[in-house]
């Protein structure tokens, strides 16, 4: 019957909850959409469900489901993808802070074949306007764990996206807190995403929901999904880490081949000892880069040069990193092994991290 679904998750909106139906609704009629507005409310105590009620006698497309158990943000959108009327789902939040207009934008992605669309703050031309310092700060730090998990996607904890029914039919979700996309891209079924730039505004009216319940649960769902991908061993986060196994595998090898040549060419051809171990990293590193451009990554495009040179300045930028942390931690009186040994976990983190996103960067 529907088109689209919109799924605006509610406790306690009622200064928020009229204003954003408007919008959605116009947004539909002005694109001739056949979309439903779904509200899942976690029971507000306040005047959000009354006047959801209100409007419902005149939006024949406007529904509304009421929870009394096992409440929060994320476990009302899970509901709501299970009551939808239709194959596209997108969520968006009550309080304003997602711009209504890029429904139709979503929509047609997902159309064209997309399985996952999300509205995102970090990408080039997106933005956060009116946010405290605390709460940008908070808001990158979980972002930078998200994209330690989908490091193609900028914005995977976004609250602002759109899936294909297919992506959550099946998936074992669990959701807690707040980052219910991150549970989405952890454990759904999907291939193909894409981004939309966005400019987020914080509310304007309420207040945020935000505590430190909240970062604790963030903590406990990226660990679940981490445990459920290497348990499951399938998925996008299993994919990735996939590529860490092998990349630290062929750091292995890499390390032997350096040992190997530096005792070869210092004890059997006489070279001096920091020419032998010029030539013994050089190669190790060419050793490493042909590893890793047709077994890590797979790499399959015309760039094998710049990936070369690219592996190169970030494989001199891990040995500095490992050297200075050796050098400081030396310094502030830690065991020159274990300091050694922290240097090599940053400096690996580093050449992963680096060469994942900058030398074999998908484009």
């Amino acid at each position: 019957m529907y088109d689209l679904t919109i799924i605006i998750p509610t406790y306690k909106e009622e200064a928020n909850i009229r204003k954003i139906i408007v919008a959605v609704t116009s947004t539909l009629k002005v694109h001739n959409l056949m979309g439903e507005i779904l509200v899942v409310d976690d029971n507000s105590p306040d005047n959000t469900i009354p006047i959801v009620n209100d409007l419902m006698r005149r939006l024949p497309h406007l529904r509304l489901r009421i929870r009394r158990e096992d409440k929060g943000l994320s476990q009302s959108v899970v509901e709501g993808f299970s009551s939808a009327l239709s194959d596209n789902l997108i969520v968006i939040d009550a309080d304003g802070s997602h711009p209504p207009g890029l429904i139709p934008q979503m929509f047609k992605r997902l159309q064209a074949g997309n399985d996952v669309v999300i509205g995102s703050r970090y990408m080039p031309g997106g933005g956060i306007k009116k946010w405290p310092l605390g709460r940008r700060i908070i808001s990158l730090g979980a972002t930078f764990l998200g994209r330690l998990l989908f490091p193609d996607i900028t914005d995977p904890v976004s609250g602002f996206f759109g899936i294909k029914r297919a992506v959550v039919e099946n998936a074992p979700l669990k959701p807690k807190g707040y980052k219910i996309l991150l549970e989405v891209l952890g454990k759904g079924q999907w291939e193909i995403f894409s981004e939309i730039p966005y400019e987020f505004v914080d509310r304007a009216i309420g207040t945020s929901k935000l505590k430190f319940q909240t970062i604790v649960e963030y903590a406990q769902q990226v660990f679940d999904i981490t445990t459920f991908a290497l348990h499951e061993k399938r998925g996008k986060v299993w994919k990735e880490w996939e590529k860490i196994f092998k990349f630290g595998i062929v750091g292995l090898i890499g390390t032997v081949v350096n040992m190997g040549l530096l005792y070869y060419l210092k004890e059997y051809q006489d070279f001096p000892l920091l020419f032998a171990s010029f030539i013994a990293i050089e190669l190790a590193i060419l050793n490493n880069f042909l590893w890793n451009e047709f077994w890590t990554f797979k790499n399959n495009s015309h760039s094998f040069l710049s990936h070369l040179v690219g592996f190169n300045l970030v494989s001199v930028g891990g040995l500095l990193i490992n050297m200075a942390v050796l050098s400081l931690l030396t310094t502030l009186g830690v065991y020159y092994l274990l300091s050694n040994f922290f240097g090599i976990l940053i400096g690996f983190s580093w050449n992963f991290l680096a060469n994942r996103r900058y030398t074999w960067k998908k484009v």
